[in-house]
């Protein structure tokens, strides 16, 4: 167990790793972020920060040694970096998780053999692969690169059979996954933690809405929540036990019209879904990460507040001044230059009573 006073290392510089640092530095942490950016979101709270490339092996062991344990904030940091910091710090969570979480094919077989339904899909690898899959799931279907796709990109809909080689195409011709559309109501997310011991907690479930592909809005507890939390922690529960996972971790869920919930994505980190959390809860999601990585008993997840976040992408940020007068509202920004379209700037948090 880390003391107050430990360093924790975070593999990554975003607006999570700034998060978390903040959260780190509460709890009496000292922060250490390994990043390739200069001028980070993370780097700009925290107490050190080495700017290197993530194959630059001989920093990754500099980094890793000058801390008690290591984290990551996003789940496409290079496996082989990882296993480096791991062989000089705890790595919470392991190596399974990215590999695992990485490759989207990867991830639909580790759900689908413990047990967890999805939506169903085909390992697509070439044009002829494209065309037999659509063969077999029809269409509409959604077309994506197994690998670095996030927020929409990497992404095709193929609505029509005679499209397929030409989607496979647009998408360059890597590896990808076919999958069918889900007949969904609407998506609600998990956010689960699992602590060095096994000990297992859950949030309440957020109803999440898009955007182009981009997560616009989080409500939460989400409505009739209580009818679908036991299933949820019951899929939660097997993808952490299956990952031997510590840590904090998101599963994105479809809810189908008979009440099934089928597994669309894990996130191996804290997640967008969760940032609801910071106001609601006396305890975040970066709060219970950094806890499950320093080996503490998890934090209590109940909320003492209902909550809507929504996220300022783009030109969003521009009404920073509106919104940090506006009662009630929890302005959240991420320290980003360039608001750029596409590019989440920060996040509103809105309370309410608990219903």
């Amino acid at each position: 167990m880390l003391k107050p006073g430990a360093r924790i290392g975070i593999l990554g510089g975003g607006q999570l790793g700034r998060m978390l640092a903040m959260d780190a530095a509460r709890l009496g942490f000292d922060v250490h972020i390994f990043t390739p950016e200069d001028n980070s979101p993370a780097a700009r709270v925290s107490a050190a920060c080495t700017v290197a490339a993530y194959d630059d092996l001989d920093a990754v062991v500099r980094f890793a040694a000058s801390v008690d344990a290591v984290t990551y904030e996003f789940e496409n940091v290079p496996v082989e970096t990882a296993r480096k910091a791991g062989e000089h710090a705890p790595l919470r969570p392991g190596l399974k998780a990215l590999e695992v979480c990485q490759d989207r094919v990867t991830e639909k077989r580790f759900v689908n053999d413990a047990g967890i339904e999805t939506t169903p899909w085909r390992a697509v690898s070439s044009v002829a692969d494209a065309v037999a899959a659509i063969e077999v799931l029809g269409t509409p279907a959604i077309l994506k690169t197994r690998r670095m796709g996030y927020d929409g990109k990497g992404q095709q809909i193929i609505r029509k059979a005679e499209d397929a080689a030409a989607a496979f195409q647009t998408l360059g011709g890597v590896p990808c996954i076919l999958e069918a559309f889900a007949p969904f109501t609407r998506e609600v997310s998990v956010v689960a933690a699992r602590s060095v011991d096994g000990q297992i907690v859950a949030f309440p479930l957020a109803e999440n809405r898009h955007e182009g592909g981009i997560l616009r809005t989080s409500i939460a507890p989400a409505p009739g929540a209580d009818v679908l939390a036991g299933e949820a922690l019951r899929i939660a529960t097997a993808i952490l036990e299956g990952l031997n996972y510590t840590g904090v971790l998101a599963v994105e869920l479809f809810v189908l019209e008979d009440g099934r919930l089928w597994v669309n994505e894990i996130a191996p980190r804290v997640h967008n879904t969760g940032h609801w959390t910071m106001d609601a809860c006396a305890v975040s999601q970066f709060e219970q990460h950094i806890r499950a990585v320093a080996g503490w008993t998890l934090g209590d997840p109940a909320p003492h507040s209902a909550a809507r976040m929504d996220n300022l992408i783009g030109d969003d940020v521009a009404r920073w001044q509106a919104l940090s007068a506006e009662p009630g509202v929890c302005l959240h920004l991420y320290g980003k230059g360039e608001a750029r379209e596409g590019r989440k700037m920060g996040h509103v948090n809105r309370l309410s009573p608990l219903p």
